[in-house]
């Protein structure tokens, strides 16, 4: 079976297990595997290997306008995927210079109807939210729905893709109520349309238990992830990674909810199964890693959040450096720890780095 046979449900997992295959490959071969570099990005990005993944990406980049100019389209796809390692990796800026640039093409060469050009557009928009510049993602959202449902009709999935992303937009705004509006719509037509069983309609009800959470509606956000997790264990299985974030969100809301103790019990074997499935260094795994210990935090267990809050600013560092969100999230949760442990020094070191490296942010 192709890479691209798989479905995309499917497609984590068997990218995890392609990339010791690859790595071969490049040891025996490697002028070879030089020229499926294309085919290895999305793997390496789909694997959580994010900096692997810019390497290529940024070679393919090179190589593409070189040989085939800046306006090919095939140079734009790369500088386009290129981005999108630039945001995994918390470069907000990179990828935003990246996504105008390529958009300013795209329109002038496609057209502004054209769907590579609402693609690009709605990535941008993504870079401006993960900047804080959300007036700006929700002017383009707003114009990618106006367009795709325009052409391709309310009901198409490009559409709905469209309508969940602006909801998304309209949570970081604080307009919780316009975000549960489009995201019941979105579920009511990916109902309809998918059935209830499809993995975009369960896709829809968890992105509207979130906005319930954010709304403080927590019983209502446990009983679709309730639905979503049961749904996803018995159409993929307990070891599923769609199934481990239904697991996670469920657990979130326990936690909002003050079911301290049952929270912990279902990210523990979430963090379990992530280690073995993905692998250790993984940011799905880290992500596990990194709730658990603010379970165990408020829980009163310090000294397990400790090692658990010490091992994912180490690989966050280590993997995505010292500016990424993520890292400097993970920096804030240990001086919490720390302050909670009375261990003043090595909180007021971190708190320091801390202040370092937000400040290099600006410079």
């Amino acid at each position: 079976m192709c890479i691209t046979d798989i479905p995309q449900n499917e497609i984590q997992l068997a990218s995890v297990w392609l990339i010791p295959h690859i790595v071969l490959l490049k040891g025996v071969n490697p002028d070879g595997a030089a020229d499926f570099r294309e085919e290895f990005w999305p793997i390496y990005y789909d694997a959580g290997k994010f900096q692997d993944a810019q390497g290529i990406a940024q070679q393919v980049v090179e190589k593409s306008q070189l040989l085939l100019g800046e306006d090919y389209p095939r140079t734009l796809l790369a500088m386009g995927t290129l981005a999108q390692t630039h945001m995994e990796l918390g470069e907000f800026q990179k990828a935003k210079e990246l996504e105008v640039m390529v958009l300013e093409k795209h329109t002038k060469l496609l057209g502004e109807d054209h769907p590579e050009t609402l693609l690009t557009m709605g990535n941008l928009a993504s870079a401006y939210s993960e900047l804080g510049e959300f007036q700006k993602a929700e002017k383009l959202k707003v114009l990618v729905l106006e367009k795709r449902a325009e052409l391709l009709g309310e009901d198409h999935p490009d559409t709905l893709s469209a309508m969940g992303n602006l909801a998304k937009t309209y949570s970081n705004l604080g307009k919780f109520r316009e975000a549960e509006e489009l995201e019941l719509l979105v579920l009511e037509k990916r109902s309809k349309l998918l059935g209830e069983d499809h993995p975009d309609t369960l896709f829809a009800m968890g992105n509207l238990a979130g906005t319930y959470s954010n709304l403080g509606e927590f019983i209502k956000a446990e009983e679709l992830e309730l639905i979503v997790l049961e749904k996803r264990t018995k159409l993929l299985g307990e070891d599923h990674p769609n199934t481990l974030l239904a697991m996670s969100n469920l657990a979130k809301t326990y936690f909002d909810l003050g079911v301290f103790q049952t929270a912990k019990e279902i990210e523990v074997p979430v963090l379990e199964k992530r280690r073995k499935l993905l692998g250790v260094d993984h940011p799905e795994t880290l992500r596990a890693m990194a709730n658990l210990a603010v379970t165990h935090s408020t829980l009163a267990d310090l000294n397990k959040a400790l090692g658990l809050e010490v091992e994912v600013l180490q690989k966050r560092r280590q993997l995505l450096g010292d500016k990424h969100p993520d890292t400097i999230l993970a920096m804030e949760n240990l001086v919490r720890t720390y302050q909670n442990l009375g261990k003043r020094e090595e909180m007021e070191e971190l708190e320091q780095l801390i202040e370092d490296t937000k400040k290099s942010l600006y410079c």
